[in-house]
């Protein structure tokens, strides 16, 4: 019997990533996609250069504390609004998916963006997909060094202006501008302008399709969002199969063809590099370009559009119209998305309109519990921590009440200038055989006194010793008799 050797398999545990070259898709929904590019790149880099009451319009001062949100100030106090927020941008990404899938990927995402915009740069520097691969297998030249050093150069650019960019959202842009022409920029400010160019010129120039593989969460839990009724990106099987080359369908001995040509162009566009025919693939982030190289080779060889098209399963397999379609967007699920956004939206809006510019903090000074002073009037001792969170100035008159007798021994006018906080000092007397031993509550009130319509209370409480209370009734009793 003749030894034979096992065969041994070999398993590797990491697979080199396969470069992918997408063409260039043109149509319908790739102007789409450069509308949301300019639409989404006009904004962030406008909004930094916007001032409004002489300062940034859009400003995250993180070394102050205050948020300024087009003549809006939000405090650290003001932290439900940041979780009001974030709640409506989550309930809005899942309504927005139960009904149209990744739309949000393909269109608006950053990483999308970002990747549409270097890809633009690589093809106006290296050539067309055909060339970019040329150059790849080329061994290095002066042209290839050349090419690849300035489309890196140009991507450099571009993602340290967007670090720039990032930074003067949170460091006054002219401030922070200032600061790198003069070399007098902060180390935190440095860390960050180069970490997020870094960040922006890794992921959209390197990794691009690896993020929303591999390192996007959306990806992962978007099926837990999506139903039979989900639009996606479909393509057509009972039409479009069995694939075969133009030439094979076009002879009158050849059995019978589907739509598709099988030329590729679906797969040749593809960012992620998947092949939409296979049907949905969590890689699939829903951009249709796809979609744009599918119609324009039907189109060339006149045959109806749509083979591959933004669909439903039920539709695919109804056969449904796109009135039939859009009928089933109101379903359970997305009215139940939709109830809650609008609740939380609404809840939002109505607080952020009913919200009072102007806070009030009362600290008691725990040195002194009460004390006994001059005329015998017991005297408490409080700091008030004083914010006006609005963006003009005002002048308000401070009053206290809660016991008999009781008032301000110290200044009771004061001024505050926008978006500015003070801590004032404050003395209240009440005279002795007035309130109950222990503590007593009492009300501070900070009213605006120049026309505006501003006015707040704060609980506090006022302590009357219980021996002093106690001696003063003794001397009562004693004269009364």
């Amino acid at each position: 019997m003749a030894n034979s050797t096992p065969e041994v398999a070999v398993i590797k545990m990491y697979a080199a990533r396969e470069e992918i070259f997408p063409r260039e898709a043109k149509g319908r929904y790739a102007t789409l996609r450069w509308l949301c590019v300019w639409m989404t790149q006009i904004v962030f880099y406008g909004l930094p250069w916007l001032h409004l009451n002489g300062r940034q319009a859009l400003l995250f001062d993180l070394g102050a504390r205050k948020f300024y949100i087009f003549g809006l100030v939000l405090w650290p106090q003001d932290f439900i609004y940041l979780a009001a927020l974030l709640i409506v941008c989550a309930y809005g990404l899942f309504l927005v998916t139960a009904v149209a899938g990744r739309v949000w990927c393909g269109f608006a995402c950053p990483q999308t963006v970002y990747t549409e915009i270097f890809m633009w740069i690589e093809r106006r520097i290296e050539g067309t997909r055909s060339a970019r691969m040329r150059l790849a297998r080329q061994p290095w030249t002066i042209g290839k060094i050349s090419r690849k050093t300035a489309k890196h150069l140009a991507w450099g650019v571009v993602a340290l202006w967007t670090g720039v960019t990032f930074v003067g959202y949170f460091t006054p842009v002219h401030t922070l501008l200032h600061g790198i022409a003069n070399v007098t920029l902060g180390p935190w400010e440095w860390f960050w302008v180069l970490f997020y160019a870094f960040a922006t010129y890794g992921n959209a120039g390197w990794m691009r399709e690896q993020v929303c593989k591999y390192m996007c969460p959306y990806a992962r839990f978007q099926s837990a969002m999506f139903d039979k009724d989900t639009l996606i990106i479909t393509y057509d099987k009972e039409r479009g199969e069995p694939r075969g080359p133009l030439a094979k369908k076009a002879a009158p001995t050849t059995p019978p063809t589907g739509d598709c040509i099988d030329c590729g162009l679906c797969v040749q566009v593809c960012p992620t590099g998947i092949d939409i025919r296979n049907g949905l693939q969590y890689e699939c982030i829903g951009c249709a370009a796809c979609v744009d190289a599918c119609n324009s080779v039907m189109a060339k060889i006149d045959l109806p559009a749509g083979l591959i098209r933004y669909s439903t399963d039920h539709a695919i397999a109804s056969h449904w119209s796109i009135e039939q379609m859009r009928a089933r967007v109101f379903r359970p699920r997305v009215l139940i998305y939709t109830a809650l956004l609008a609740l939380i939206v609404t809840a939002f809006f109505v607080s952020l309109y009913a919200r009072t510019p102007l806070k009030v903090d009362v600290i008691r000074d725990r040195g002194a519990m009460g004390r006994v002073v001059d005329d015998d009037v017991i005297e408490n001792v409080y700091r008030l921590q004083i914010m006006n969170t609005g963006e003009a100035s005002h002048h308000y008159k401070l009053s206290v009440s809660g016991i008999d007798g009781i008032a301000l021994a110290s200044a009771d006018e004061l001024d505050l200038l926008g978006t500015g906080a003070r801590a004032v000092p404050v003395r209240v007397h009440v005279p002795a055989g007035k309130g109950t031993p222990g503590s007593n509550k009492i009300t501070f009130t900070l009213k605006a006194t120049d026309g505006a319509d501003l006015q707040v209370s704060e609980k506090a409480v006022f302590f009357v010793p219980r021996n002093e209370h106690h001696d003063d009734h003794e001397k009562q009793h004693d004269e009364h008799h």
